[in-house]
């Protein structure tokens, strides 16, 4: 089993939405039980709350559930899971500063198989910064599925 964590800084935008990407496209394929897909913050501003509406609002519009409760990056989660991709460059860093020197191969950014570059920050934007995540998480998933299987 791969055991893939998506991680951005609160876990209520970029972070959930590819999880709940990630988890449709592997059950699209049959995959589920090749999978563990979980999100997380690096820090812990909206701990415990759901995913922002909008978020929720972009992944229903394409037929994709998710039950999720925003949490921080916790030390033993670079011991359990696979891969842990950011969002972007600032919380690379963070999670490379808190990363085991042994584990950090397995620190990477979401884009990197579909280019490179950083998933952008919705948050204090428009429907649309929505929507441009959910078509670059969805390419990158793919990307990523491809490259683990």
């Amino acid at each position: 089993m791969t055991r893939v964590l998506f991680v951005c800084l609160g876990n209520i935008c970029r972070s959930p939405m590819a999880h709940g990407i990630f988890a449709h496209e592997v059950a699209q394929r049959g995959l589920g039980d090749r999978f563990e897909v979980d999100s997380a913050g690096t820090a812990a501003y909206h701990a415990g709350e759901d995913p922002d509406p909008r978020s929720m609002a972009v992944l229903r519009k394409h037929g994709i559930g998710l039950r999720h409760a925003s949490r921080q990056v916790t030390d033993a989660d670079f011991a359990r899971f696979d891969l842990l991709l950011a969002m972007d460059r600032s919380n690379e860093k963070n999670l490379l500063a808190r990363c085991p020197a042994p584990l950090r191969d397995r620190v990477r950014m979401m884009l990197e198989p579909v280019g490179g570059g950083e998933v952008g920050d919705p948050y204090y934007g428009g429907a649309d910064g929505f929507d441009r995540n959910f078509r670059e998480l969805t390419e990158a998933s793919r990307a990523w599925i491809e490259r683990l299987t």
